[in-house]
């Protein structure tokens, strides 16, 4: 899901996801989205409370669940 410029997707199995613990130690990512060409990203775990419950309630509203970990990906300008 999209907030402002950066991209929010939850990690399931929290840091025990390998793809999560990839994006610890490299956080350089490129990521895609529909039609468009591949993007040059950070990604990194969110830690702002206030914007965490905000990403879980529109997650919770789109899909139904929320419970896992929140991680940003911010393109690189």
């Amino acid at each position: 899901m999209q907030l402002g410029s950066a991209y929010y997707i939850v990690s399931e199995k929290r840091e025990a996801a390998h793809w999560v613990q990839n994006l610890r130690a490299q956080p350089a990512v490129y990521f895609h989205l529909s039609n468009e060409s591949s993007r040059a990203a950070q990604a990194s775990i969110a830690d702002d409370p206030a914007l965490i419950a905000n990403v879980k309630a529109k997650m919770d509203a789109k899909y139904g669940w929320s419970n896992g970990l929140v991680v940003e990906i911010a393109p690189d300008l």
